[in-house]
């Protein structure tokens, strides 16, 4: 745990804004949600604590007691090795300047597997290992959909690159992510994306696999494709991160509802142009992000939702624009723009959960499920992660 103390009796309505707001109930719920479905599927969950980057989020997932994780960055990976994590996968590819650091955890006991696509990465890490008399796990990235990386699994490639790390006693499986899934706009979409994930691993495993070469790790996962899977069979982890918290977009696809979102940002309302028909607030898109990520979506919600400070739809308010530091609030579908005075504070809710959360240093916690008035309390800090 890296929680910050707290000067008792302080609520949402204390801190200066913006800043960053998880209410632990919605939080735990959404873990809760994912883990039941992984049960049911017969799978392995590896959340991804990309989203969230904090042991404290992390620490809702299993009983406080570490878990396999996912991460982004190495920086991520080094804090949860501090915090007794032993069991990481780094979803990213690998470049050659950054394995001593993987070695580093490797040689205090963590299982630190990496991510690669090409002969020329598996020869490095091959070389590295056994430079420094060591294994390393190397996942060999399946690229499911055309979203970034990875290798097709009819590619030359994936049986040349199987050889090198085995080898070289370092293959550990495969890994694809279905980022095209965040396009999947129903849920038949989103159950067929999911079916190919899966359909590509298990395809891609099992050519390693005939050519003679051992696969342990099946791994997929995003947070649609988590939540549509009907069938994992030959699937042995599922990875997911964003759905610890939600977002707008989530909610846009239909994966969660908006009273799902356990993220928002408390603003400050600092100005009106009535002649615009504008709000202005404190939150730009320092607080916020530049994501737009529902501009695409049936409803696009600007740079957010609007929400009093108990987390209460302001009905048919939208955070609409937004600059560096200001953010612009505007009534739309017919919705009279609310009197607000200077002063009056606010929670958004975020189009993309990790790119708001990335804006902030922590989380004040709140439960939702307390009695509260009109401005919650906070009932802890919660630090974050950062760097790489």
């Amino acid at each position: 745990m890296n929680a910050t103390p707290l000067t008792p009796g302080r609520t949402l309505a204390d801190p200066d804004t913006p800043f960053a707001v998880v209410d632990v109930h919605k939080a735990r719920r959404n873990i809760e949600r994912l883990a039941a479905r992984a049960d049911r599927l017969g799978v392995a969950l590896r959340p991804h604590v990309k989203t969230a980057k904090s042991l404290d989020v992390a620490a809702l997932m299993n009983g406080g007691t570490p878990c396999p994780v996912t991460v982004s960055t190495l920086a991520e990976a080094e804090a949860f090795a501090d915090g007794g994590y032993t069991d990481i996968t780094y979803a990213v590819g690998i470049d050659p300047h950054k394995l001593a650091r993987v070695i580093a955890l490797l040689r205090r006991g963590v299982t630190l597997r990496v991510l690669l696509d090409s002969t020329e990465q598996a020869t490095f890490v091959a070389q590295a290992a056994a430079r420094a008399g060591i294994g390393i796990p190397a996942q060999i990235e399946i690229d499911c959909d055309g979203h970034r990386g990875g290798l097709r699994t009819d590619a030359p490639a994936l049986l040349d690159i199987g050889r090198i790390l085995h080898d070289a006693d370092c293959l550990d499986g495969v890994l694809t992510h279905a980022g095209e899934s965040y396009f999947a706009y129903s849920h038949e979409e989103q159950r067929l994306a999911a079916k190919n994930e899966r359909d590509t691993a298990v395809t891609a495993a099992g050519k390693l696999r005939a050519a003679g070469l051992p696969v342990h790790t099946v791994s997929v996962g995003s947070t649609p494709t988590a939540h549509a899977a009907e069938d994992l069979t030959g699937v042995t982890e599922l990875r997911a991160g964003n759905y610890v918290f939600f977002d707008l977009v989530m909610a846009g696809l239909g994966v969660c509802q908006v009273d799902d979102l356990a993220l928002s940002v408390v603003v400050t309302v600092i100005g009106h142009r009535p002649e615009y028909g504008w709000i202005l607030t404190d939150g730009g898109w320092m607080a916020m992000s530049r994501d737009r990520g529902t501009a695409n979506q049936s409803q696009d919600q600007g740079y957010g939702l609007v929400t009093d400070l108990a987390g209460n739809l302001v009905e048919g308010l939208v955070m609409s624009a937004a600059s560096q530091e200001h953010g612009t609030l505007t009534a739309r579908d017919g919705a009279v723009l609310p009197e607000l005075p200077i002063g009056a504070r606010l929670r958004i809710l975020p189009n993309h959960a990790c790119a708001t959360a990335a804006q902030h240093r922590g989380y004040h916690v709140v439960d939702s499920t307390l009695p509260t008035t009109d401005a919650p309390a906070v009932r802890t800090v919660w630090n974050r992660v950062t760097g790489w």
